[in-house]
C-alpha cells in the first residue's frame, strides 16, 4: 500500500488527478453539512430510526438525507433519470438505434438528456420527501415560501452535486457518482463507532460478535463475487491473405458473476420506496377510508420479513434485467462470427448466442441471489438480534470495497501506462 502511494507522488499528473479528487470530495462533504432551516433534529433521528427504508435512501444521498442539508436529495434523481433513459432506450426501437448509429455523439446526448431529466424528478422527489418530513413533524412551521426555497435548494444541491461526479469521472480514476456515495459512506463511520461505543452493551457480546463475523463474510463475498469469472475460450480461424496467414490464435472471453455490480439495488430502493412513503404520506392526510388503508399498507410493509421478502425479490429481478440490458449474447455471437472467431464445439451464429445467453442467465442467479442477499443481511440481523444501535450496512459495505477495488485497477491501469512509458 505505501509502496503504491509513493509511486502515485511521484507520477505529477497521476498525483493531480488524486489531489483534485480529494478537493471535490472536501467540497462535497463541506456542502453537505449545510442545513435546510426548521428541522427538528430530534424528530428527525427518531424518524431514521423507525425507518429502515429512509436509512437506505440516506446512503445514496452520502448523509445528507439525515441531516436535511442542502444535499437532501443527493445523487437519486440522477440515478432515477438513468434508469428511465436505458427503459426507453429498451422500449424505443428508435431510441436504441440512433444510440448504436452516433456512437460518441449519441452518449453525449443521451447523457445530456439525463441532465435534463434529472432537475423535474429531483423537484417531485424534493416535494415529496419535504413533504413526508412535515408530516412526521420534522419540519414543524413551514410557510409556502420556506417550503418552496426548500425545494429549490434541494434541487440546485442536487444539481451541483451530479456536476461534481462528471468532474471526478472526467478524471479517469472510477465513476464520479459511486465515489460520491463512498465517501458519504466513510463520512458516517466516525459517528456509527461513536454511537456503537456510547451504547455498549457487556450482555450482547455474541451479538456484537454476531455482526462482526457477518461483516468479515460480506467483505470477502463481495471481493470474491466482484473478481468471479466464467471464462469462455475464444478460437480464431487461419486465414490466407495473399502470402500471409492470419488468425489461428486463441483467447477467451470473460464473464463476470456480478455484471451488474449495485446496479440492481439502485433499482430496488427505487422502487420500493415509493409506495412506503405514499403509504406513510396518506396515512397523516385525514382522508377517512383511505388513510385506514395506506395504514394497513404501512404496517405491512414495516414488518421485516416482508420487505425483506420484497426487497430481495426486487434485487434478483432486476439483476437479470440489467444484465440483459449491458450483455446481449446476440451481438456478441455476431461480432465473432465476423472476426472469425468461434467457440470450440459450438457452431457460430444462433448457437453461440443460444450458448451465451445458456451461461450468462446460470452465473447471473448466483449473482443476484448474493446482492439480494446482501440487501436484506441488515434488516435479518437486527431482527434477530434485537439490537439497533449497531446497524450492519450490507448496501454500504458492498458500495465500499467495490468502489476501492474499481479505484484500485484504475490506479494500477494508470501507473502500468507510466511503467511502459518509462520503459
Amino acid at each position: 500500500m505505501l509502496k503504491a502511494i509513493r509511486q502515485i507522488l511521484a507520477v505529477p499528473e497521476l498525483r493531480e488527478k488524486v489531489l483534485f479528487i480529494l478537493g471535490v470530495l472536501v467540497v462535497y462533504r463541506f456542502a453537505a453539512n449545510i442545513p435546510l432551516p426548521g428541522v427538528d433534529v430530534l424528530m428527525l433521528q427518531n424518524l431514521f430510526a423507525q425507518n429502515d427504508i429512509l436509512s437506505l435512501l440516506n446512503v445514496f444521498s452520502g448523509g445528507g438525507l439525515k441531516g436535511v442539508s442542502i444535499m437532501l436529495l443527493g445523487v437519486a434523481p440522477y440515478i432515477s433519470a438513468s434508469i428511465i433513459i436505458q427503459l426507453l432506450t429498451m422500449a424505443v426501437p428508435a431510441l436504441e438505434r440512433y444510440q448504436k448509429e452516433e456512437g460518441e455523439a449519441g452518449r453525449r446526448k443521451f447523457s445530456m438528456w439525463t441532465r435534463w431529466l434529472t432537475v423535474p424528478l429531483a423537484v417531485v422527489q424534493g416535494f415529496g420527501m419535504i413533504t413526508l418530513l412535515k408530516s412526521q413533524g420534522v419540519v414543524p412551521s413551514l410557510t409556502p415560501i420556506l417550503f418552496g426555497s426548500m425545494i429549490l435548494t434541494a434541487v440546485a444541491g442536487t444539481v451541483f452535486l451530479m456536476w461534481l461526479g462528471e468532474l471526478i469521472t472526467e478524471k479517469g480514476l472510477g465513476n464520479g457518482i459511486s465515489l460520491l456515495i463512498f465517501a458519504g459512506i466513510v463520512a458516517g463511520m466516525p459517528a456509527g463507532a461513536s454511537r456503537f461505543i456510547s451504547t455498549w452493551d457487556a450482555s450482547q457480546i455474541f451479538s456484537y460478535l454476531l455482526f462482526l463475523i457477518v461483516a468479515l463474510i460480506i467483505i470477502v463475498g463481495v471481493v470474491f463475487v466482484n473478481d468471479g469469472q466464467r471464462i469462455i475460450p475464444i478460437s480464431y480461424a487461419k486465414r490466407l491473405r495473399g502470402a500471409q496467414v492470419y488468425g489461428g490464435a486463441s483467447t477467451h472471453l470473460p464473464l463476470r458473476v456480478n455484471q451488474a455490480g449495485v446496479i440492481p439495488i439502485i433499482f430496488a430502493v427505487s422502487i420500493i420506496v415509493i409506495p412506503n412513503m405514499a403509504a406513510t404520506y396518506f396515512a397523516q392526510a385525514n382522508l377517512g377510508k383511505w388513510s385506514d388503508i395506506a395504514v394497513s399498507v404501512n404496517v405491512f410493509l414495516q414488518n421485516p420479513w416482508i420487505y425483506s421478502g420484497l426487497y430481495f425479490l426486487l434485487v434478483v429481478v432486476f439483476t437479470y434485467f440489467y444484465t440483459a440490458v449491458i450483455f446481449d449474447p446476440f451481438k456478441i455471437a455476431e461480432n465473432l462470427q465476423k472476426q472469425g472467431g468461434f467457440i470450440p464445439g459450438i457452431r457460430p451464429g444462433t448457437a453461440t448466442a443460444e450458448y451465451l445467453g445458456k451461461i450468462i442467465n446460470r452465473i447471473t442467479l448466483s449473482g443476484a441471489v448474493f446482492l439480494g442477499a446482501i440487501a436484506v443481511i441488515p434488516s435479518i440481523l437486527q431482527s434477530v438480534t434485537s439490537i439497533q444501535s449497531l446497524t450492519l450496512g450490507g448496501v454500504s459495505i458492498l458500495i465500499t470495497v467495490s468502489v476501492v477495488i474499481e479505484l484500485m485497477k484504475h490506479v494500477e491501469g494508470q501507473l502500468s501506462m507510466r511503467n511502459y512509458e518509462g520503459f
